[in-house]
């Protein structure tokens, strides 16, 4: 009985020499993509924010999408690029959601990217809650 080679627990590769393998690890720097860092980024300054304001934290969602909507809500009053809030209605918590591409795109290094995801962290925080930036990280825009 025949059984087609991506059947097979094992098979070659079209010419027969054998499995491919990656050409460099999955901990290496390399193996991580752009998008991937963007995340650990995020992650790393919600988590160090989380730990300054654990209360304003417990009911909060976050999100990360490549580009915003190309035409915006009805109730938006203004376009944002970067980010974007979203405070809790009919039962769904609050969400803030960050715009990968223009952020990246926005910036030139990783630490522009770094503090540029801080600003707009902060930024969307002092929007949802009604505080002063400055308040939630007082080292906001230095």
């Amino acid at each position: 009985m025949y059984v087609p080679p991506w059947e097979k627990r094992v098979y070659r590769d079209r010419h027969g020499r054998g499995m491919r393998t990656p050409m460099f690890g999955t901990r290496m720097p390399r193996y991580r993509t752009r998008a991937g860092m963007f995340d650990d980024m995020m992650s790393s300054e919600i988590r160090r924010l989380a730990r300054a304001w654990p209360n304003m934290f417990r009911d909060l969602q976050f999100a990360v999408e490549d580009v915003p909507p190309s035409d915006p809500a009805p109730w938006e009053p203004q376009r944002r690029i970067y980010s974007q809030a979203f405070a809790a209605m009919h039962g769904s918590p609050a969400r803030i959601v960050l715009y990968r591409l223009p952020i990246q795109m926005h910036c030139q290094t990783r630490l522009d990217q770094q503090l540029a995801i801080r600003e707009e962290l902060v930024l969307r925080l002092a929007e949802l809650f009604s505080q002063k930036p400055e308040d939630i990280d007082p080292n906001w825009n230095r």
